[in-house]
């Protein structure tokens, strides 16, 4: 049923009965199509928000929208008591992109990095000879953000995150990203298991350079330890690979999905290695929601066009051109930006200044992005944007900062 709220009515409904747990603009969006939103005044904007990494395929493809459709009309739900066929065919084609394993569904990245938790615990149990409590200390990156789950929060080092939910999980240790040493030193025979973003994306859009995840995944052989990546947000082609370890030429053991893998529609997904998939039996982990007829046909919808559309080979070809201009800008504008980084479609531009002055201006100019820690404001274009899209957002950027030089 489609809402006839008014501008006024839906603030003041959100004012009286949604937890004030955002700090949301006063902008109401109420359609989308492609790269593009438009708000209930009618105006339009580039979406380089994404859902935040969310909208792969942008807004309303077509080909999303019908597979979602169809399938609604012919089973939505059924619980994992029982199989359905599309569960199967989304874990195959997971795990033809990832290799040999197997795949456990799940609603949010969250959850599915909750699962890379338990399942490094529970090979802490087998190093320890079956005794729990003995090896469970995983080692995660400072800066880090892994979800607000108890799990997903201990493993997150940010008082901004925890501050008010102490005690939490114990067993987390914390090293420099980038820093191989510190993550070596806090190896111990406690130690199960290394998790980390293979591009730390709340804290700053900071991605683990090559020789970082070369060397990770030597320590993880040498100690006997699972690597458990998370690419909730930097994964399902954001870097213009499948999975942004793929620049390392490594294997993990085990992957965290979720964010652009069913263009919109909630899920979540682990890939385990053949090494560590025998962990999970029945009654050690489970979901009501999980893998769906209907987000897997969505998620099947995204893989399908991501495919044929040939969007990582887009993704791979236009964001150099793209990044090049934005450093343009950061040259242009040294009194207001001090440097961009990122991969693909994944980029953060870091200010000088405070972010929100900054992030409204280019919202007024049409231009939708989210901020991320250490003054960065993220740009996350859909994998559809193309050259025409990415230069639109340029000239937005370099309008705002030359009207605020």
């Amino acid at each position: 049923m489609q809402s006839t709220l008014t501008r006024t009515s839906t603030a003041e409904v959100y004012d009286a009965y949604v937890m004030k747990n955002y700090a949301r603009p006063a902008l109401t969006l109420v359609r989308g199509r492609g790269c593009s939103v438009w708000d209930d005044q009618g105006r339009e904007y580039l979406d380089f928000t994404s859902g935040i990494a969310v909208s792969a395929l942008g807004h309303c493809h077509p080909v999303w929208v019908e597979a979602v459709r169809r399938q609604a009309g012919e089973l939505i739900h059924v619980s994992n008591l029982f199989r359905n066929p599309l569960q199967g065919e989304l874990a195959r084609q997971l795990v033809l992109r990832a290799g040999p394993g197997r795949v456990f569904f799940c609603n949010s990245g969250a959850e599915a990095n909750e699962a890379l938790i338990k399942v490094a615990r529970l090979h802490g149990m087998k190093k320890a000879g079956g005794e729990e409590g003995r090896c469970f200390k995983i080692i995660a990156a400072k800066n880090a953000f892994h979800g607000r789950t108890f799990g997903g929060m201990s493993a997150t080092p940010q008082e901004k995150i925890q501050h008010g939910f102490r005690p939490l999980v114990p067993g987390f240790e914390f090293g420099e990203l980038n820093n191989l040493e510190s993550f070596a030193g806090l190896i111990d025979q406690q130690t199960c298991a290394i998790f980390v973003e293979t591009v730390q994306g709340e804290s700053g859009v900071n991605p683990c350079t090559e020789e970082f995840l070369l060397g990770l995944r030597h320590l993880c052989d040498k100690h006997n330890l699972l690597l458990l990546l998370d690419e909730v947000q930097c994964g399902i082609g954001r870097s213009g690979r499948f999975f942004a370890f793929e620049y390392a030429g490594i294997l993990p053991d085990a992957i965290g999905m979720a964010k652009g893998l069913a263009g919109g529609f909630p899920i979540g997904a682990v890939w385990v290695r053949e090494n560590a998939a025998e962990y999970f039996q029945p009654g050690s982990h489970g979901t009501t929601f999980g893998g769906t007829p209907l987000a897997c046909a969505a998620a099947l919808a995204v893989l399908h066009v991501i495919e044929k559309e040939k969007l990582l080979e887009n993704v791979a070809a236009s964001s150099g051109p793209w990044m090049q201009k934005l450093r343009e800008v950061v040259a242009e504008f040294p009194q207001q930006l001090k440097a961009v980084r990122g991969i693909g479609y994944m980029v953060g531009l870091q200010l000088v200044g405070e972010t929100g002055p900054v992030q409204a201006a280019f919202r007024e100019a049409g231009l939708l992005a989210p901020t991320a820690g250490g003054n960065v404001i993220r740009f996350l274009p859909p994998l559809i944007a193309g050259r025409a899209e990415l230069d639109r957002s340029v000239e937005i950027i370099r309008g705002v900062l030359k009207a605020r030089a």
